[in-house]
């Protein structure tokens, strides 16, 4: 079944919609998962929402960059202040 033109769907009473199993096997979502919907230039949109772990991961991968960035900028200030002197106390 192609969904590139969507697939129409009947919203229940209580406002519930089922989405496409070929939708929720590509998107990985299973009974009980969390989405996130709102609206976009007039559309409705419904996507995965982001867990608290693979919201922790992305902080921890971002500390750690942000350490070895720090890491970086010394030796490259260190190697500044070795060709070029102690800046000046302003």
């Amino acid at each position: 079944m192609c969904m590139s033109k969507g697939e129409r769907r009947k919203i229940g009473e209580r406002g519930q919609v089922t989405i496409p199993k070929e939708l929720r096997e590509r998107f990985g979502l299973m009974g009980g998962d969390d989405v996130v919907i709102r609206e976009e230039a007039g559309q409705l949109v419904i996507e995965r929402a982001v867990t608290r772990e693979e919201l922790a991961e992305g902080y921890r991968r971002r500390a750690q960059r942000t350490g070895e960035l720090a890491e970086q900028l010394e030796g490259i200030s260190t190697e500044a202040n070795d060709h070029l002197g102690d800046s000046p106390d302003w």
